[in-house]
């Protein structure tokens, strides 16, 4: 089952091609609460009946918003985790060739993942690389424009399966299921010295268009796509899912909320799961304009931006005023 967001408000539900506007529900973030304090599954909340809607014309009306939002925006964590996938680390290792004769460290992480990320049911396994994006604020609707600032030296998309998390009362995170999202970064930056991976980070990321409820599958085959004035630029096949990871979603999940301030009531969380497979690492430089699409079956709609340019000076000092 996959269930939508729209932007003014309202919960779409999909089972198959059945597509269906739910009576009385406004936001999945308010179905996921009410889940959470009846202790019931989200699934269960959702009514049967509704109007039958048209999602991909929603979609192509840019009413479609991200699958869950906080209303207060700060509340929101988006973070992530890198070097989890069996690919990863060949794209990773490229960018920083020759730093060293031995092994890059992120080729040591890569393998430590290997070696300890997929620990017995109930066992902590290697902690994965891991980073934040941003506060709720920076997490854009698909079909939205992600922004690079003028300062960035690149904008690229990253193809990731993301995760949400609602915090309950007594502190217990609470998976409301898994979109497609599109970890937008900053290469070039990256690449200059593996230390500055914190600012590359600090980009927008976007969700959607489909939430997906229930377990994540083992195997997932999508497809990330770059489209500059109408024609393909970048074609590339991505993989996912725990079969194709060295990490298990659930050691993933534990080194993210074993740190007791992102286990605050109340707060959301997206986090990303990494991917091996961005098409920077293929020599494309996006541009102002391209349109970034990434796509999986098991996601129902594919996810859509277009990328847009800050204009302005490239760095323009930041000053502070004393109080």
């Amino acid at each position: 089952m996959h269930l939508s967001q729209l932007k003014g408000g309202g919960v779409i539900r999909r089972d198959g091609q059945d597509t269906r506007l739910l009576p009385g529900a406004t936001t999945i973030y308010d179905l996921a609460g009410e889940a959470i304090r009846q202790g019931r599954p989200l699934a269960a909340l959702l009514p049967q009946e509704g109007e039958a809607v048209d999602l991909a014309a929603l979609a192509a009306e840019d009413l479609l918003d991200v699958p869950v939002r906080h209303p207060e925006p700060a509340r929101m964590y988006l973070t992530g985790t890198g070097l989890t996938h069996t690919g990863s680390a060949a794209a990773r290792d490229a960018m920083h060739a020759g730093e060293d004769a031995g092994a890059t460290d992120s080729m040591k992480m890569f393998r430590m993942g290997i070696e300890g990320g997929k620990p017995d049911a109930g066992r902590v396994g290697v902690q994965p690389e891991w980073f934040y994006k941003g506060p709720g604020t920076e997490a854009v609707a698909p079909g939205a424009p992600l922004t690079s600032p003028a300062f960035a030296l690149d904008g690229g998309e990253e193809p990731e399966i993301a995760a949400f998390y609602l915090i309950d009362a007594a502190g217990q995170p609470c998976r409301l299921g898994f979109s497609l999202a599109n970890e937008f970064s900053d290469h070039v930056t990256e690449r200059i010295n593996y230390l500055y991976l914190a600012h590359s980070k600090l980009r927008p990321a976007s969700f959607g268009p489909e939430l997906l409820v229930g377990d994540l599958p083992q195997n997932i085959e999508g497809r990330s796509r770059v489209l500059r004035d109408g024609e393909v630029i970048f074609d590339a096949p991505f993989l996912s899912g725990e079969a194709n990871m060295s990490h298990t979603i659930a050691n993933l999940e534990h080194h993210h909320f074993k740190y007791a301030p992102f286990r605050r009531p109340g707060d959301l969380h997206a986090h990303m799961f990494g991917t091996a497979t961005f098409s920077f690492s293929g020599g494309i430089v996006a541009q102002a304009g391209d349109i970034f699409e990434i796509s999986a079956p098991d996601f129902g709609l594919p996810l859509r931006n277009p990328l847009l340019i800050e204009g302005g000076e490239a760095e323009r000092a930041v000053t502070v005023r004393p109080l």
